[in-house]
């Protein structure tokens, strides 16, 4: 690694590496949450100034099917306003990624021309009072991706402290902008089952 990270940084991924469920959550609301499973495991790309992370989600009742394949660049930038961001990447083929959370030797050989930049999917990190590390969208960003050949809207965000992960993801309906899916009701709220942060460089 060419730079020394914050210790930010290095905080949010090692409380970001690892495997959730919101177990507690989906017993207490089932009609709102879904129980859900999360892996979240680091990825030996753009070491230079950042640290990067794999993520895919799976209904519990089909943990063998997971989807949302994808890539979050924590990093390190030049703008003073904004100086620790999350970058978003894509799958050129997600399915060729379906099920690396639990496959880290594919995540291992992973190269940058398998992946694709997410123009707009970016997240501006920053240290709450209680401990907490945020990262919610930058001003005037919109995340658009492609999903079964269609324009899709995303409006990313999260919440992480030491073993637990709060997602705001929540679909957008390009036309109304209205919510759809994903953090309707608020944030899922997920607690870390199984550590991944010893897989992080360095």
């Amino acid at each position: 690694m060419s730079v020394s990270l914050s210790p930010t940084l290095i905080a949010l991924a090692r409380s970001m590496a690892g495997e959730f469920d919101n177990r507690e959550q989906a017993i207490a609301e089932p009609v709102w949450y879904v129980h859900l499973r999360l892996w979240q495991r680091p990825v030996p790309l753009f070491t230079e100034d950042s640290l990067t992370l794999f993520a895919e989600q799976a209904n519990v009742i089909n943990p063998n099917q997971p989807y949302r394949q994808r890539l979050m660049r924590l990093m390190q930038t030049d703008d003073p306003e904004a100086p620790l961001q999350v970058q978003y990447y894509a799958f050129k083929d997600p399915a060729a990624a379906k099920g690396a959370g639990v496959r880290p030797e594919f995540l291992s050989a992973l190269t940058l021309d398998q992946i694709e930049f997410l123009p707009g999917c970016l997240l501006q990190i920053s240290q709450r009072m209680d401990s907490t590390i945020a990262a919610m969208p930058m001003s005037g960003c919109q995340c658009f991706f492609s999903y079964q050949g269609k324009p899709s809207q995303v409006q990313l965000g999260f919440v992480a402290g030491v073993d637990t992960f709060e997602s705001y993801d929540k679909g957008i309906d390009i036309e109304t902008q209205r919510a759809t899916w994903g953090a309707v009701q608020g944030p899922y709220r997920y607690t870390k089952r199984h550590d991944f942060a010893a897989e992080l460089p360095g």
